[in-house]
């Protein structure tokens, strides 16, 4: 996270994670996260009405959005899958994101990352 941030001119909470959960056998769900900060398991069952998930296996993340892990986008996705954006990606004015390469990263304001996704769900996932 870091490094990521120093190579892109930006601080840690600048740069986007995209994390994708398993919530059933053929159900997952995209979060977006700012910064190292850890999303709360309990807040995200909660929100999600599950009892338990799991975080995607690599081989699971390549199949659901086309893309390897760490370089995951919310973008150009094989199949619709529902997104939740966590409030910390809001605080920051210019975020990065995965482009769905590695090694490089997608520069934009999080308002136009909010109206270039299709219905993103806004939550609170990281505890203060």
């Amino acid at each position: 996270m870091e490094q990521a941030a120093a190579e892109r001119g930006q601080r840690p909470q600048q740069v986007v994670r995209s994390i994708l959960f398993r919530l059933t056998e053929t159900e997952y769900v995209l979060a977006l996260v700012a910064g190292p900060q850890q999303i709360s398991w309990a807040a995200l069952r909660k929100y999600l009405g599950k009892s338990r998930l799991t975080m995607a296996t690599p081989e699971e993340v390549k199949k659901i959005t086309g893309y390897e892990t760490g370089s995951v986008s919310p973008f150009g996705l094989p199949q619709p899958i529902r997104i939740l954006v966590d409030e910390s990606v809001l605080r920051e004015k210019v975020i990065s994101l995965g482009s769905g390469r590695k090694n490089t990263a997608v520069i934009m304001s999080s308002a136009d990352l909010i109206k270039a996704l299709e219905k993103p769900e806004i939550v609170r996932l990281i505890p203060d």
